[in-house]
C-alpha cells in the first residue's frame, strides 16, 4: 500500500513555485526600471557619459537580490 499525500501539503508546494514565480517577475521589473530610470537621467542630466545608467542598474540589481532573499526567508517559514 502506497501512503497517501497531504493534500495541504500539495496545495503549500503550489503556492510556493507560484512566490518563487512571481520573485522572478519582480527582479526582473525592478532591474528594468533601474535601468530604464538610470537612461533617462543620463539623457537629460548627462554631458554624453553614461553614469547614471550602470550606477542605478547596480542598485537595482542589490535590490532585486535582497527582495529574493527576503520572499525566500517568508516561504521558508
Amino acid at each position: 500500500m502506497e501512503p497517501k499525500e497531504d493534500p495541504g501539503k500539495k496545495k503549500n508546494s503550489y503556492k510556493k513555485w507560484l512566490i518563487l514565480t512571481g520573485v522572478a517577475f519582480q527582479m526582473g521589473i525592478t532591474i528594468y526600471l533601474s535601468a530604464y530610470l538610470g537612461k533617462w537621467l543620463d539623457a537629460k542630466y548627462s554631458d554624453g557619459e553614461k553614469i547614471y545608467t550602470p550606477f542605478l542598474v547596480i542598485i537595482g540589481v542589490f535590490l532585486a537580490i535582497f527582495g529574493v532573499l527576503k520572499q525566500l526567508k517568508k516561504i521558508n517559514e
